[in-house]
């Protein structure tokens, strides 16, 4: 028998890990594909050719490659290497699987774009149709669970250990790397760059809802131990269990309460679902978090 935790006098199983089904694994595979091309689309039909970069790694590995003439797709695989360990330790198997795939497909696709000419010379039309073709793809890959960039995961490991959030630390970090694009190439190109950079931002905002980095989520299941222990056990997220009364039937109901980032939306949804189909779930987006014991806990 399983091992079990008492909670109000009830027995409560431990946790097992399920799989996630075939037909979701693949569901997420092919959406994760086609954003990760549509990114690569976006890097090399339009800002590229332009020497026009994006933030992150993917914009160190643009200038890499300027600077030595070696393909894009390879600095983009070598430098994300060390972030997706990095993301299987502390965040989980199946977002750092996610998105090592996203960064195979996206440096192959680099590499077979490469020689595709750029659908034009004009810089601003380079610079905002590019900012909105990479924001799509990489919207595509974050709303399936993945990332294409490993500063995203930097950032998320280092907010727990500096005082500031996720998005104060990517900003940061993609001001330093773009203003770099004025050494390597022009000032005015580091301009074009913030300016595709921008776009992106506001577009991938745009294609999945909820860029925030918090999210509170309500969640109204009669299975609501073994939802709520599984986000404990595999999210390390703790929950709070609040007592609520249905208006229309009177019956008393517990509701589930917790606060996760938007990396984690996806995998709590398949929880809920895992555990109750037809649990009653609410995820809102939330401007700051202070104060409790918001922090992700330890899985050991």
């Amino acid at each position: 028998m399983s091992e079990g935790t008492t909670l109000d006098g009830l027995e409560v199983e431990k946790v097992q890990h399920r799989k996630i089904p075939l037909k979701e694994i693949l569901k997420r595979g092919l959406l994760i594909t086609i954003g990760a091309i549509i990114m690569s689309v976006g890097l090399e039909i339009f800002l590229v050719p332009n020497n026009v970069i994006d933030g992150g790694i993917v914009g160190i590995s643009i200038m890499l490659s300027h600077v030595t003439g070696i393909k894009l797709g390879l600095f983009i695989f070598l430098l994300n290497i060390p972030f997706f360990f990095i993301g299987y330790k502390q965040i989980g198997k199946t977002f750092a699987l996610s998105t090592l795939y996203g960064i195979v497909v996206l440096s192959i696709s680099t590499s077979f774009l490469h020689p595709v000419p750029a659908f034009t010379q004009d810089i601003l039309l380079a610079t905002l149709f590019g900012g909105i073709v990479l924001g799509i793809g990489v919207g595509m890959v974050i709303r399936y669970g993945g990332t294409l960039d490993g500063t995203e995961v930097l950032a998320i490991l280092a907010s727990k250990k500096l005082p500031f959030s996720v998005g104060e630390i990517i900003m940061f970090m993609n001001l330093f790397i773009l203003g770099s694009a004025g050494f390597v190439f022009s000032w005015d190109r580091a301009m074009y760059s913030l300016l595709a950079y921008y776009v992106a931002y506001k577009v991938i905002d745009i294609t999945i809802k909820g860029l925030d980095e918090s999210k509170s989520v309500w969640i109204i299941s009669e299975n609501y131990l073994k939802v709520g222990d599984a986000i404990l056990h595999r999210l390390g997220r703790g929950v709070t269990y609040l007592n609520g009364e249905g208006a229309f039937s009177g019956d008393d109901k517990k509701v589930i309460f917790c606060v996760i980032n938007r990396l984690e939306e996806a995998k709590l949804k398949d929880i809920v679902v895992e555990h109750d189909p037809t649990a009653f779930l609410a995820i809102a987006d939330i401007a700051e978090v202070r104060g409790g014991r918001f922090k992700k806990q330890s899985i050991h």
